[in-house]
């Protein structure tokens, strides 16, 4: 079943100043990007595919593997890690596990969003995959999912290897993906906590992206500084509806790092703006459920569809067009069950999963029987 609804959006004219008019957002920055969360628009970009050291903006990929693993069901929150030696001996930035030191998942992903440690992280890829190179090369097959073209990751740290590097614009889609996990923006917009705390070694946490704590609305992401790699810093902010997620790569210190990166902010939110077309809530149509407990449901999307605009623009036409598959029970919310394509002038902008809006159980043998007699002898029975 199809069905197009023409969407008028009305906006205010609003004197602001043009991108066009922006010449460089990121001036200390040897590559950088801007884009929009929801809709992954570009904004602003400098030198997006630059391949460069990523240092621990690496963290972001290990990050979004072992959050998928916790969601799936792999790995519990309150699952006991016990370090071996090869992480204990990790340098760089670490939370000081020691070896056969035992540490929950959830002080563990703490110890990587907020203090950046490498012996975490290993901890973690340990446990996932067996041994960090077999965890690495998820991180280098999920990068192939997400469409990453100037990628290849050598570690889990981003500790300095040859042939370890990534661009801008693969960090921000990696980023992208991230902040759909909300709970990994609960650590990463921590400025301080603490580990062990009620040890007699506790060990204190504090963010390096200052921004966390200096700039409201910044809730992430993570930060990352070798010789080779400079300072670099994938951040992400939210404001009226709309979520910008920044990359400044190579900067000489983290006070430039945390200058461009507020620039950018400052513009996005100040230029733009996001209209929301249809949210995860609303039911776009209803359809049959084969072999359901429930005839109907309810069709909504999978995630929110948004479309972003500059703040000085007046009309959009906007429309959509569902193309939803036969429902067979059983089927739970969040299962892809159809597409909806959102369309401007004509032109396919995006695609969206539609799923149902709740689970529905199969229905008994006895239920379905009952239901084919009705439809062969009519009536008013109702199963």
């Amino acid at each position: 079943m199809k069905k197009i609804l023409i969407l008028f959006l009305f906006l205010f004219c609003i004197p602001i100043i043009k991108a066009e008019e922006v010449e460089d957002l990121a001036p200390n920055a040897t590559s950088a990007i801007m884009i929009e969360a929801s809709t992954g628009e570009i904004l602003f970009q400098k030198n997006k595919d630059e391949k460069l050291a990523p240092a621990s903006m690496t963290k972001m990929m290990s990050m979004l593997i072992i959050i998928e693993e916790i969601e799936n069901g792999n790995l519990k929150w309150d699952e006991m890690i016990t370090t071996s030696e090869r992480a204990s001996s990790m340098g760089g930035s670490q939370i000081f596990l020691k070896a056969g030191e035992k540490m929950s998942v959830t002080d563990l992903l703490k110890g990587i969003a907020i203090a950046s440690g490498n012996d975490a992280v290993v901890a973690l890829a340990e446990r996932i995959s067996g041994s960090e190179e077999s965890f690495v090369k998820r991180m280098n097959t999920r990068a192939k999912d997400l469409g990453l073209k100037n990628t290849n990751f050598v570690n889990s740290t981003g500790l300095t290897e040859d042939n370890h590097y990534s661009s801008a614009y693969d960090m921000s889609l990696i980023a992208k993906e991230l902040v759909k996990h909300e709970k990994i923006l609960e650590f990463t917009s921590t400025y301080e906590d603490y580990l062990r705390k009620d040890t007699k070694s506790p060990f204190w946490l504090v963010n390096t992206n200052r921004l966390v704590r200096f700039k409201e609305g910044v809730d992430g992401l993570k930060t990352g500084f070798t010789k080779e790699a400079g300072y670099c810093l994938t951040a992400t902010m939210k404001k009226d509806n709309m979520r910008l997620i920044t990359v400044v790569m190579k900067e000489e210190d983290t006070n430039k790092r945390s200058a461009d990166t507020s620039k950018m902010l400052d513009y996005g939110f100040n230029v733009y703006m996001v209209q929301t077309i249809l949210d995860e809530k609303t039911t776009i149509e209803k359809q049959k459920v084969e072999l359901g407990k429930k005839l109907t449901t309810e069709i909504v999307p999978k995630e929110s569809i948004t479309i972003l605009n500059k703040k000085n623009e007046e009309i959009k036409n906007i429309t959509y067009k569902t193309n939803i598959n036969k429902i067979i029970a059983p089927v739970k919310k969040g299962d892809k069950v159809g597409t909806i394509d959102i369309i401007e002038e004509g032109k396919v902008i995006s695609t969206i999963d539609a799923t149902v809006k709740e689970n529905i159980e199969k229905a008994n043998i006895f239920t379905v029987y009952l239901r084919n007699l009705k439809e062969v002898v009519g009536g008013d029975l109702k199963f």
